[in-house]
């Protein structure tokens, strides 16, 4: 899940989902432009906009159906829906991870909706809103196996994990043998062939991954009990514009809009 996820302190950004890449964002530690002043709700009403910074190349939460179609997934459609209840209008400026942050600072955009995690390093830097997504890390087995049923019993056991992962940190710490994997396909793959006992991740991929395909021979044996919260990120000071995006997220709750992109694209509500 791009190392957005944040899970019993081991993670730091989407997971989701986030999903590979990872960054330093600007303002903590990572060479920055000088932030342009927060951003005015007046203003983003005056002009009828709302500027959105994301990917568009991290499915399923934004990305271009068949890698050249339009620009869809969770966290567009739920920030396209909450600009709408703000009476303008989601505009899209796609960017790499690595420069995400860089972008807001710099006045790029005005928000970034991308699967970013709320995390202590980063409120100190940003303004989040409510979080849009809630997800926990989950163990997942064979679906007859009844040896693996919390993260103890992951002692002596074989997990594959990519070395890069926070998942690999989190698989070591609970006396697990780790099988070093590319990625989550591979994880599966061998859990399948019976070479490694499970596999630990983030929620959302386990989720998007069984919409999919519905494998029926796997199963979520353990949940974390911590959770990661992603949300909308503006820059430091944008109270206002933070106000009027919770009022929006609260509506969209409310009304069922959120649960329906959440099963749309998870076939489960993962936003609260």
């Amino acid at each position: 899940m791009k190392n957005r996820l944040s899970i019993l302190g081991a993670a730091a950004a989407l997971a989701l989902a986030g999903c590979a890449s990872s960054s330093t964002p600007a303002g903590e530690g990572g060479a920055a432009s000088e932030a342009a002043a927060p951003t005015s709700l007046q203003e983003i009403q005056d002009a009828g906009v709302l500027t959105v910074g994301t990917e568009g190349t991290y499915k399923p939460f934004s990305y271009h159906e068949g890698g050249s179609g339009e620009l869809t997934g969770y966290d567009v459609e739920v920030i396209t829906a909450v600009a709408e209840k703000m009476g303008v209008e989601a505009e899209f400026e796609e960017t790499q991870w690595d420069a995400i942050f860089a972008g807001l600072e710099a006045g790029r955009f005005d928000v970034i909706a991308n699967q970013v995690s709320i995390t202590d390093e980063r409120k100190e830097t940003y303004d989040f809103s409510e979080p849009y997504t809630v997800s926990s890390g989950v163990i997942v087995t064979t679906a007859d196996n009844t040896d693996i049923t919390s993260f103890e019993d992951l002692s002596g056991k074989t997990t594959a994990q990519s070395l890069t992962s926070n998942w690999y940190e989190l698989a070591q710490e609970a006396g697990a043998d780790v099988e070093p994997v590319e990625g989550w396909a591979q994880s599966i793959t061998l859990l399948e062939q019976g070479r490694v006992d499970a596999t630990i991740n983030d929620e959302l991929t386990y989720l998007d991954y069984q919409k999919t395909n519905n494998n029926e021979g796997i199963k979520v044996a353990a949940t974390t009990d911590e959770t990661s919260e992603s949300a909308v990120a503006v820059r430091k000071g944008s109270t206002e514009l933070v106000d009027a995006i919770n009022a929006a997220l609260d509506e969209l709750r409310a009304d069922g809009t959120l649960a329906a992109i959440s099963e749309k694209y998870f076939g489960s509500d993962v936003s609260e």
